[in-house]
């Protein structure tokens, strides 16, 4: 861990945190429009703080070093988890309630809301880095031949197909399968693969994003509980207890996730800086456009069940 005593808590960190203390504050008041929307406003004041205390004691940060990295992860964000989504439509695990009924605020909260799923998981990675967690897990170094690398998107692949077709028993599958399709992939490519981390006998940041999905999913059930526009599961064959609103076995999905979110964002190279290879282009923002008002308009219809 490189710590940079000298560096001060910088002034989006000490926004992130007010805010954050401001908005739990009215939620235990209940106070409009806070309740409502209240996912957003907690969670970006959340990435707000961690990316401020990673800088901190590091000296450099995602959003003060790497804005545009930053800024391209959020619309990156909203399509990755529309992806999920749209699984969602076959699966049926989640339902919406207490969204706003006015089109003007629902779409864009769904946006800004959306936006966070990257942010939020990796800078929890990056301040779990920055502390110095698992740096110390070496595991002997394994190696995968060109077939194994076929095999295993192969299962990939199975997996994610299965949850479509079996919904109902392989539902599970959706939350791992696309780390099977893609990394392997995401190695032959050159690109930062988990597979290359095995290679050098490192499971550092596989463990790292599997403690920040856990971490986040419990901040994402936490806060979701106590907010009026929120998501209710419906998850079959995990049993009736619950922690707020997941079933407690449901808990097992977010790490894996996390791990998704590393593969498949750097699959689209959404989170590496290149300027020499522009990995967003103002000419696909109407074709974006359309993708989200798409699934926004197929989230209304099958997922929300209760507006304001």
């Amino acid at each position: 861990m490189q710590n940079n005593s000298n560096k001060n808590f910088p002034l989006h960190g000490w926004i992130g945190l007010v805010t954050l203390a401001l908005s739990q504050t009215a939620l235990v008041l209940r106070l409009e429009p806070v309740t409502t929307h209240f996912y957003s406003l907690i969670w970006w004041p959340y990435i707000l703080t961690v990316d401020g205390l990673v800088y901190r004691l590091r000296g450099h940060s995602l959003i003060k070093n790497r804005k545009r990295e930053f800024i391209l992860l959020i619309p990156w964000s909203v399509a990755l988890w529309l992806i999920f989504e749209a699984f969602n439509l076959v699966l049926r695990n989640w339902y919406y309630i207490g969204v706003p009924r006015e089109m003007s605020l629902r779409w864009p909260g769904y946006f800004v809301a959306f936006g966070t799923v990257l942010p939020a998981v990796f800078e929890t990675r990056e301040l779990l880095d920055t502390w110095g967690v698992f740096k110390k897990s070496q595991v002997p170094e394994v190696r995968f031949s060109p077939q194994g690398h076929l095999l295993i998107i192969l299962v990939g692949s199975t997996m994610l197909l299965l949850s479509l077709v079996w919904p109902l028993y392989a539902f599970p599958l959706v939350w791992g399968g696309f780390v099977f399709l893609l990394d392997p992939v995401n190695y032959r490519r050159g690109r930062s693969s988990l597979f290359e981390d095995l290679e050098q006998g490192s499971l550092t940041k596989f463990y790292q994003l599997l403690l920040a999905g856990l971490i986040c999913g419990g901040l994402w059930e936490f806060w979701n509980y106590w907010a009026t526009a929120k998501w209710i599961y419906t998850v079959p064959w995990v049993g009736e207890v619950k922690l707020f609103e997941m079933p407690v076995l449901g808990f097992l999905g977010f790490p894996p996730f996390a791990v998704e979110c590393y593969v498949m964002a750097h699959y689209l190279r959404i989170y590496e800086t290149d300027p020499a290879r522009p990995n967003w282009s103002w000419k696909a923002v109407p074709l974006w456009a359309v993708l989200f008002a798409v699934m926004f308009w197929a989230i209304d219809q099958y997922t929300v069940r209760l507006y304001a």
